[in-house]
């Protein structure tokens, strides 16, 4: 086997603060277009979770009520709350990433202290968004797994009779 001769090339990089003006505009708006995009993917994701949590402890609760197996019907119980955690998870990157990009969006007009250029570092608005814990309780989520926790209790109490 014979090794190919590698070539290092170095490409010149200028500091953040050397970028002509009108390039620095350029990449701020590709920035906000990539923290963009990796919100809507988020957001997708959530929605698609909501469908799959409804789905999955639907199932479950009709095959308990078929077979009148009250433990199938808490086996329901187990999706529900992972599913919850999990949209949990997802709703609160999202709103990390809505500050980021609030953050650099303010930047175009010069209101705060300057986000690095392309940073996908959401802490900047780990202070302001809730913990995950409390985006667990949120009123965009707490309803749908509620309900779904308690419709599963329910099925497994008339199961257990």
């Amino acid at each position: 086997m014979v090794k190919q001769p590698t070539t290092k090339v170095d490409i010149p990089r200028l500091p953040e603060t050397e970028l002509p003006r009108q390039n620095q505009g350029e990449i701020v708006i590709k920035h906000l277009e990539l923290i963009q995009t990796v919100i809507n993917r988020l957001a997708q994701s959530s929605f698609l979770l909501k469908g799959w949590s409804i789905t999955v402890v639907a199932a479950l609760l009709t095959l308990s009520t078929r077979d009148k197996n009250g433990l199938h019907s808490l086996v329901a119980l187990l999706p529900a709350l992972v599913f919850w955690g999990l949209d949990s998870y997802y709703v609160r990157q999202e709103r990390l990433f809505r500050k980021l990009y609030e953050a650099v969006a303010s930047q175009l007009r010069g209101d705060c202290t300057p986000v690095p250029l392309l940073s996908m570092d959401t802490s900047i608005g780990s202070k302001s968004v809730s913990s995950w814990f409390r985006t667990l309780m949120s009123g965009t989520l707490w309803p749908l797994y509620g309900v779904l926790i308690i419709v599963a209790l329910l099925v497994t109490l008339v199961n257990f009779r």
